[in-house]
């Protein structure tokens, strides 16, 4: 078989939709850290649907969920609130925790230069 033809099987033959592994992961986030959020990002040209977990401070992790109502019960299942990220947007506070980090590790970068 050419090159072609078994990179269009491996395609087809692979989800691109979220799978135990990924509900997994945010279930266990979710566990772990307080005040999390859930945001449902729609599903694009580029990727699927996925859900946005944002805790009280910001810190935050992604994963694809099969479609925007599986995440609306996921999040019901974990007892937190769950908003379209189309309709309200990125908390502020995960934006500013991503500022946060970026500060450190430019500091960081440059603190290793200096050595």
């Amino acid at each position: 078989m050419d090159l072609l033809g078994r990179l269009r099987r491996r395609r087809r033959g692979a989800s691109r939709t979220g799978d135990g592994a990924d509900e997994a992961h945010l279930r266990s986030w979710a566990a772990a850290h307080d005040g999390v959020e859930a945001f449902v990002e729609p599903r694009t040209a580029v990727t699927e649907t996925t859900v946005l977990l944002v805790d009280a401070v910001g810190e935050w992790t992604r994963r694809r969920v099969q479609s925007p109502d599986r995440a609306r019960r996921l999040a019901r299942s974990l007892k937190i609130p769950i908003y379209d990220v189309e309709l309200l947007g990125y908390p502020q506070r995960m934006r500013d925790h991503d500022a946060r980090q970026r500060i450190l590790r430019e500091r960081d970068r440059r603190r290793d230069l200096e050595r």
